[in-house]
């Protein structure tokens, strides 16, 4: 069990529409320094499939592409103790604020990528936002056999209607 605090800031401007919140970046996220950063793990691959945009091959390309798509990214917790990437493992909990992004962007519905994060939210998050948080599937490899790649695609397209407009738009 390791005391993990968050390592990196959120992605969000004054534009984003659409919180996406997982749990706590897993070692293989704070080695790489970005969100879903584990080459297996299906969130950047699955967002682009429902965005219709191409992936990006970089942290700074995968910023740029949630920012332009309304997109604001952080996850539930700012600390925690853990074992590895083993969300069942938390322990000790400590929420982000999300009231910086609540504050400065025009949040119309926020996501959790995940049982964990949702559950995390609804106990920690949800009493100050009051925002309910709609719940996708872990895009985690340790998800693999629960949700093939199609389900994940369909899952995910629940975030379109919240950034449409901006949905093969290249701003």
């Amino acid at each position: 069990m390791q005391q993990t605090v968050h390592p990196f800031p959120p992605v969000y401007d004054a534009f984003s529409r659409v919180l996406i919140l997982g749990t706590m970046p897993s070692p293989k996220s704070r080695q790489t320094g970005f969100y879903y950063g584990n080459p297996q793990n299906r969130f950047w691959r699955v967002l682009c499939e429902v965005l219709q945009k191409p992936l990006p091959s970089t942290a700074e390309g995968k910023r740029l592409l949630a920012l332009s798509s309304r997109i604001a990214l952080w996850d539930v917790l700012r600390s925690c103790d853990i074992e590895g990437a083993d969300d069942g493992s938390i322990r000790n909990p400590v929420a982000n604020d999300l009231s910086e992004i609540l504050n400065r962007a025009d949040i119309r519905a926020i996501f959790t990528t995940g049982t964990t994060a949702a559950r995390l939210y609804k106990l920690l998050c949800y009493p100050q936002t009051g925002i309910p948080a709609r719940i996708l599937p872990s895009p985690s490899p340790a998800n693999y056999r629960n949700y093939s790649y199609e389900d994940l695609v369909e899952a995910y397209r629940a975030i379109v209607p919240f950034c449409s407009e901006f949905i093969g738009n290249n701003a």
